[in-house]
């Protein structure tokens, strides 16, 4: 275990040159908490595409997004993904993004190797690139897939933090974020350094959503370090594999002037599972509600009967839980009935029983 440790502290922080494969089978078994991976897409472009006017666009044309045959990227993909999933803690998950090029190449062999898929993101890039020869619709989107090491593992996802940042609402799955452009565009000689960079705000909502503070992430397909450099500011330590060395040189130039937050503004949110189970009945155990007495619904539409079992009896004679109960005034499919009911202090004043959860949890 400590030759283990000992060999990873060599690879953290640091952004390794050489081949992706090559240089993670350097790792250690299950060292990483995180993968997030922007391989190449395989465009397959034949020719330059142009404006038009007849100017050509600065797209995807290097060496390392060209592959000979599918099977080839298909082998590539395996590879890789084999020693992602060799170097990934049991606990880890890994993002892969891609376009439509690749994404279902990619999503077949995660599958067959195993891993179990939580989610497909969809990034809606609200300033895409035209499609300049009208022949198609303008792909505005890209896909990141999302998933564990096996169907029965473990894994983190900060569901509260992610509700924070959408503004109380669950995250879906959908993120708009415009692709990366002005200042935060490395260029070089006035064109762009990499043709692919990711922007920042799409790193910091895979990291904070999957990994915790303290966490190993890792890249393998690194390019000009936008994942090092969010995961310095947000805490985390850092894994960089990089082929080309111009993208090694800018991604260590970059990562010099990134500025670590503060450990106090990086507390975890935390999520659901942190926090102690506290049963309805408890609050009629611990006296803080008493049985015969009423709750409300918050629209004071409705009252119900608290009984001795911890069930709530309706005016039309119907008894459930404070979920089941919540369903059935409102004809829902499933309803959270700690933010429906509310309790009064009978001076006019009314609060949300799952103050009163609460107040059991900090007890």
């Amino acid at each position: 275990m400590k030759d283990k440790a000992k060999m990873l502290e060599l690879f953290l922080n640091t952004i390794q040159h050489g081949d992706c494969i090559s240089e993670l089978q350097k790792l250690p078994d299950s060292c990483v908490d995180l993968v997030f991976a922007d391989p190449p897409y395989n465009l397959q472009l034949s020719k330059p595409l142009q404006r038009p006017n007849q100017t050509v666009v600065d797209g995807v044309d290097d060496e390392w997004d060209k592959f000979s045959t599918f099977d080839a990227y298909d082998k590539f993909t395996e590879e890789w993904l084999k020693e992602c999933k060799r170097v990934l803690k049991d606990s880890g998950t890994i993002w892969v993004c891609g376009s439509y090029h690749n994404i279902f190449r990619v999503g077949k062999v995660l599958m067959d190797l195993g891993f179990w898929i939580l989610n497909d993101i969809h990034w809606y890039k609200t300033n895409p690139m035209p499609n300049f020869n009208g022949t198609r619709f303008t792909n505005a989107t890209e896909t990141m897939i999302w998933a564990k090491k096996g169907k029965e593992s473990s894994y983190t996802f900060n569901y509260l933090a992610m509700k924070y940042l959408n503004e109380d609402k669950q995250m879906q799955n959908v993120w708009e974020i415009p692709i990366c452009s002005g200042s935060e565009r490395l260029k070089e000689e006035g064109k762009k350094a990499h043709a692919t960079q990711k922007p920042e705000a799409l790193l910091f909502r895979v990291i904070t959503a999957s990994s915790n503070v303290g966490d190993v992430v890792l890249d393998p397909f690194s390019g000009t370090g936008t994942t090092a450099a969010v995961a310095k500011k947000l805490g985390r330590k850092y894994i960089g594999i990089e082929r080309e060395g111009a993208y090694v040189k800018l991604s260590l130039e970059r990562l010099v002037n990134v500025t670590a937050t503060p450990e106090e503004l990086l507390v975890r949110a935390p999520s659901r599972k942190d926090k102690a189970r506290v049963q309805f009945g408890a609050l009629i155990e611990q006296r803080l509600l008493k049985i015969g007495s009423e709750l409300y619904t918050k629209d004071k539409k409705h009252k119900a009967v608290i009984q001795a079992d911890g069930s709530l009896r309706y005016a039309d004679g119907f008894v459930g839980s404070i979920h089941t109960l919540a369903k059935h005034l409102y004809k829902k499919q499933a309803c959270n009935g700690w933010d429906i009911w509310l309790f009064s202090d009978g001076k006019g004043s009314f609060s949300s029983i799952d103050t009163l959860r609460e107040a059991v949890r900090s007890a």
